[in-house]
């Protein structure tokens, strides 16, 4: 295949005409015709040659946020208020779920779409299931439809689409789904050369969840959404089946404060727990990464003992669709890019040993700082909270499926169920989509005592 000739011209401009001796593939041609030269050679100078070190601004502050537990009459009238009106904005149906979904299974062991992973603590539903059988629980609750998106990457797309399929698109309308891809990026050497995979391709990778707001616009989903009236996405990521799909408060909080993008923040269980930094600086939101937060300021403390930097990022959202219609007006978006040093396979060194070249990725988290208004809101972390990255330990495989077994034996407490010791249950999301539910589903079963010893699915 014969590139045009501006397009020979632009790659030999970004200093990339090691190229051309395998551009006759129609693959690779295919790739390089994606690729904006004009911003290349910028990108590779920062990002790999100079390595875009970090710096803190000075005036950085923890970031303001509306607490789980209100402090005083006014903060509690604001929050009936949201709730109210985000059960409002459900039932007129405007509001959609999106999930990230682009991960493999790898690090636990399984070689599959992460969505398709079996999570459930007594029933083995997967992470999927879990998300499909809430959303069609709260379409019902709500009386009106909730779409939902899932954003895949090409190296799953095809495997999640076919899960969905086999199993009869998990109880939801096919039409109800909206699948689409994330973009890629293209991996680059030390010597700020592009690399290749094999001789008809690109050494490409997903160019991360910041790349979501993007590939909506690409897919048409934020056509699809403007069509059927959705104003507000409910944003997770697929790890995590503890989160509510659509959370009437955080919906409402959002709306009430006229809200570009809103975050849910949970409280650090130490200085240096894994989770993305809420502050302050210039006036705008933004998330310090917290391997980027200095050891002084992570550890700093208010004069009650407690962090100054309390609030951690666990990936939840609500994101208006105008303002993801804004940010990608002109067909691109514009996402500070974040370094990550790989092995990665290339023609020269199909195993490499060490690290031979830089992944690039954004971060969905650095739209907060585009944004005009922002909120964030506490949430409770055992409500919301579950991640399943690892087999066994922190944030793991483990960790979920206890979390989940809690929060529905709270569920049933709450509903006056007696629970006795080493009881193993499982709420189905299908019957029970918050602890109004739990509370009827209790009634309806005449549950009043779940003996010593009893594993079970409920509902």
């Amino acid at each position: 295949m014969n590139l045009a000739p501006e397009l020979r011209a632009a790659i030999e401009k970004a200093g990339q005409s090691h190229l051309l001796e395998y551009a006759s593939s129609p693959l690779l041609a295919k790739q390089l015709e994606a690729i904006d030269w004009e911003s290349l050679p910028g990108l590779i100078e920062r990002y790999v040659v100079n390595k875009n070190a970090m710096t803190i601004p000075e005036d950085l502050q923890p970031a303001p946020y509306f607490p789980l537990v209100p402090r005083n009459r006014s903060e509690e009238e604001k929050k009936a208020q949201a709730e109210a009106l985000g059960v409002e904005i459900l039932k007129s149906g405007k509001a959609a779920c999106l999930t990230v979904a682009g991960g493999q299974g790898t690090r636990l062991g399984f070689d599959a779409p992460k969505g398709t992973y079996p999570i459930g603590p007594v029933s083995g539903r997967t992470l999927f299931e879990y998300f499909a059988q809430s959303i069609a629980r709260a379409e019902e609750k709500f009386g009106a439809p909730i779409r939902w998106y899932v954003m895949t990457s090409a190296l799953n797309r095809e495997a999640t689409e076919n899960f969905f399929r086999e199993r009869d698109y998990l109880g939801l309308r096919k039409d109800q789904l909206f699948f689409f891809t994330q973009g890629t990026m293209p991996a680059i050497g030390y010597d700020g050369k592009l690399l290749l995979s094999s001789p008809d391709s690109l050494a490409l990778s997903p160019d991360g969840h910041g790349g979501t707001l993007l590939a909506l616009r690409k897919s048409g989903a934020l056509e699809q959404m403007k069509k059927d009236g959705v104003e507000y996405i409910s944003y997770f990521q697929v790890d995590n089946p503890l989160v509510p799909v659509v959370n009437p408060l955080f919906i409402g909080m959002h709306a009430l404060e006229e809200a570009d993008m809103s975050a849910i923040m949970l409280a650090k269980t130490n200085p240096f727990e894994k989770l993305g930094n809420f502050c302050v600086t210039g006036g705008h939101l933004e998330i310090i990464e917290y391997s980027d937060l200095p050891a002084e300021l992570a550890e700093s403390r208010n004069p009650d003992g407690s962090l100054r930097f309390i609030s951690g990022s666990p990936a939840i959202h609500v994101i208006s669709r105008a303002f993801v219609e804004k940010l990608t007006a002109a067909g691109k978006l514009e996402l500070p890019w974040h370094r990550a040093d790989k092995k990665i396979p290339t023609i020269a060194e199909p195993k490499p040993e060490a690290p031979n070249g830089v992944k690039l990725e954004s971060f969905i988290f650095d739209a907060l700082a585009l944004a005009g208004k922002t909120l964030v809101l506490e949430g409770d972390r055992a409500e919301m909270f579950a991640p399943t990255k690892n087999p066994t330990g922190v944030d793991s495989v483990e960790s979920c499926r206890e979390m989940l077994i809690a929060r529905d034996l709270r569920r049933l407490r709450a509903a006056g169920v007696t629970v006795e010791e080493n009881v193993k249950i499982e709420l189905s999301p299908r019957k029970v989509f918050d602890d109004e539910d739990a509370v009827q589903l209790a009634k309806e079963l005449k549950l009043e005592k779940l003996p010593r010893g009893t594993e079970a699915v409920i509902g």
